[in-house]
């Protein structure tokens, strides 16, 4: 008997979603934030929030909301702006699932993938073993870059 993985899906970020992903920034960035030195207070997660609302879906489990994946495509490379992860739901591979659609669409479009870590944050685990390496760093982030996979590589992805 095997176990059916939770549905995933992701659907686009709408004006009521905000509460929802407002709550969620600050329980998951608080603590890496304040760790390196960057602000926390409201106003500076509404921003981080807001910013590229336009690229930002919901990522829902069996239908109920659980995370938030920001993605967008530039002419040169796909740009991870942020990825969060209910703290309840977290360690359940569902930042992995939502992180592969950006690999996959990537991949089709022969693109690389950047995306920016805070230091000490435990998701670099995950881009590391996706193959993302660090291309470069501030006082705060790592910066990181998944190239492009030969064909053969991405086979089992």
């Amino acid at each position: 008997m095997s176990v059916q993985e939770p549905a995933l899906t992701l659907r686009q970020a709408l004006p009521d979603d905000e509460p929802f992903l407002f709550a969620l920034r600050k329980d998951t960035m608080t603590e890496h934030l304040e760790r390196v030195g960057e602000p926390t207070d409201d106003a500076e997660h509404r921003a981080r929030l807001l910013h590229r609302y336009d690229s930002a879906c919901v990522i829902c489990i069996d239908g109920a909301p659980a995370g938030l994946l920001k993605a967008h495509r530039t002419d040169t490379e796909w740009v991870v702006v942020q990825l969060q992860i209910t703290p309840a739901l977290q360690g359940r591979g569902i930042g992995e699932r939502a992180l592969r659609t950006v690999l996959r669409a990537a991949q089709a479009d022969a693109l690389p993938v950047t995306l920016k870590v805070i230091k000490g944050n435990p998701a670099k685990r995950l881009y590391d073993r996706l193959g993302f390496e660090i291309v470069g760093e501030d006082d705060a982030q790592f910066h990181m870059r998944r190239a492009v996979r030969a064909a053969s590589d991405t086979e089992a992805e």
